[in-house]
């Protein structure tokens, strides 16, 4: 079993003393629980639908951002995506948001690849996308 480690550093000083200790805690995050959930291309991009770009209100599928899902055995899921702009101050954030929401579709472990090549554009958007942004 997996665990997230978390070690904090808090000073430790007792009363009347002015020697300041230091103390380290751990707190254990155990992962989800094995899913037996088959997972598929469409479960996947079902799941990158509530991904949105913070600062445009259409989803990363929506936008064209993804451009392919790999699911090999054991639901292990490569994603390779893209941004609007390599200069994206959140991609960071969307792909984390991209690697979570592809964990709660049932998969055990994601690996989000974020490319450059094709640059995107905005004919790569869904024309749902497109109306949403008045764009023609």
């Amino acid at each position: 079993m997996g665990m997230k480690k978390i070690i904090s550093i808090i000073p430790d000083t007792p009363a009347g003393s002015s020697d300041k200790g230091v103390s380290f805690k751990k707190f254990d995050k155990s992962e989800k629980p094995a899913s037996n959930v088959e997972l598929t291309e469409d479960r996947v991009y079902d799941a990158l639908r509530n991904v949105f770009d913070p600062e445009i209100p259409v989803s990363i599928v929506d936008l064209g951002l993804i451009y392919n899902v790999a699911i090999s055995s054991g639901n292990n899921v490569n994603l390779k995506m893209t941004l609007t702009t390599p200069g994206c101050g959140m991609g960071a954030m969307i792909a984390g948001q991209a690697e979570e929401a592809i964990k709660d579709a049932g998969a055990s472990n994601v690996l989000v690849e974020v490319v450059w090549d094709p640059p995107w554009n905005p004919d790569m958007m869904s024309d749902e996308a497109k109306e949403k942004l008045g764009i023609e």
